[in-house]
């Protein structure tokens, strides 16, 4: 293969790979009507100007055999009156008419199937026409509708990655982020609260517990403060048991 025919191969191949990615649709479907109807307007034309020949045809056939029977008339009636020669005459002159006729009869026989077959010619093309526009308005609206839904799809895939749309999910991780933020907040106001009353209870108990402790010492009740009758005292433990018991209670709590 020599190289100018790889050149042109390569050429035309790129050519037709331009010439398909150009094409659109819609406007070939729109010159494809075109084309049609500039035919139809050249087979009206044909028709017309055939038509127009088969008539001419057909008055050239009928004045020929119009002289032709003339002739043959006038043969007659110089026959009639005797004279051969004019006779003879007459029928050559209706001779040549009649082979004239003759052959305007073929011509318009051959013209009259010419126009009959441009005729059916142009009934299909006009039918063929009609079709083509009732297709041409589907396709166009299929077109249109097929490009109306490769739009919407594109539209969809390139949400996840539109600067947009992002944003948008960017912001509502900082949302989530923020409500997490507050609940874990609410949860340690909560917790501290919590410890707070746990620690005020314990204190009351360990008060309470003391103070029972104290009363007992004392010989009053755990749960009222022991005051003398009237007219009486108390009598006191012991200075010593008492400090012995507290040396102890203190010495328990310093092993704990």
């Amino acid at each position: 293969m020599g190289l100018f025919d790889r050149i042109s191969r390569v050429v035309r191949a790129n050519m037709n790979d331009m010439v398909s990615k150009a094409e659109d649709p819609e406007k070939v479907l729109d010159q494809a009507i075109i084309d049609m109807q500039e035919d139809l307007v050249q087979l009206r034309q044909a028709v017309a100007s055939s038509i127009a020949t088969q008539k001419r045809t057909e008055q050239q056939y009928n004045q020929a055999q119009s002289q032709a029977n003339t002739w043959q008339q006038r043969a007659q009636l110089a026959l009639q009156k005797g004279d051969e020669n004019l006779a003879r005459e007459a029928l050559v002159r209706k001779k040549s008419h009649a082979e004239t006729a003759g052959t305007l009869k073929a011509q318009l026989d051959t013209q009259v199937t010419q126009v009959d077959t441009l005729k059916r010619n142009l009934i299909a093309l006009e039918s063929k026409i009609s079709e083509a526009k009732t297709k041409k308005n589907m396709l166009k609206a299929r077109a249109q509708a097929a490009k109306a839904n490769e739009q919407l799809q594109n539209t969809i895939g390139n949400l996840g990655t539109s600067s947009a749309m992002g944003a948008f999910e960017r912001m509502e991780e900082k949302v989530l982020q923020m409500e997490a933020r507050s609940q874990a907040a609410a949860e340690l106001g909560g917790a501290d609260l919590e410890s707070q009353f746990a620690l005020l209870e314990s204190g009351s108990n360990v008060d309470d517990e003391l103070a029972a402790m104290k009363a007992s010492l004392s010989g009053a009740p755990p749960t009222q403060e022991a005051l003398p009758a009237s007219g009486q005292t108390s009598a006191p433990k012991n200075n010593q048991a008492v400090d012995a018991e507290l040396e102890e209670l203190r010495s328990q709590l310093n092993d704990m």
